[in-house]
């Protein structure tokens, strides 16, 4: 039995959830999310928590009951805190920019880049080198903080380039000639 699936999600109070046949819609204080679980899987909601079962022991059904549990985990938790992803800029010249809807990107090409948030995700900017991308969807989050990574990603020469605050860069050492 998976150890992920098993275990219930706990609903907190000022969450409500809606089973409609393989749709659940989870609303709470932040937003609503709402997800179509696989039709094999069955969802139920008993004593204020969901519990996710599966039918069989097919390799499928197996990888399909813990994904689901999670996924369901993850909007309980995104509609009542959110989710959070930052961003840091470095090199010379390097900056960020808030826009109205989204972020303009400084970060050394020939043009600046303009990044439109999709709705449900907002994007700030703190001291010109800190990107946040906030939203209470965990997927979308984390998509477009990878497609706004993308534009520039760190290089292991000079570690220029954006990367998540923490990130760690491998560091080549470059040319063992030049002297």
């Amino acid at each position: 039995m998976s150890r992920i699936g098993r275990k219930p999600v706990p609903v907190p109070s000022g969450v409500t959830v809606t089973l409609d046949g393989q749709a659940v819609t989870v609303a709470g204080p932040k937003g609503t999310l709402s997800r179509v679980c696989h039709a094999d899987m069955r969802v139920t909601l008993e004593e204020g928590t969901i519990v996710v079962t599966r039918p069989s022991d097919e390799r499928m059904h197996r990888a399909l009951h813990g994904l689901t549990r999670s996924l369901l985990a993850n909007m309980v938790e995104g509609v009542t805190q959110g989710y959070r992803k930052q961003l840091e800029l470095h090199g010379v010249g390097y900056k960020a920019e808030a826009q109205a809807k989204g972020v303009k990107l400084v970060v050394g090409l020939s043009h600046s880049v303009e990044f439109p948030a999709p709705q449900g995700v907002t994007i700030s900017v703190e001291n010109n080198t800190q990107v946040k991308i906030e939203g209470i969807d965990k997927e979308l989050v984390g998509q477009v903080a990878a497609e706004i990574r993308r534009v520039r990603p760190p290089e292991p020469y000079k570690g220029k380039g954006i990367r998540y605050v923490g990130e760690q860069v491998r560091r080549k050492a470059g040319k063992a000639g030049a002297k």
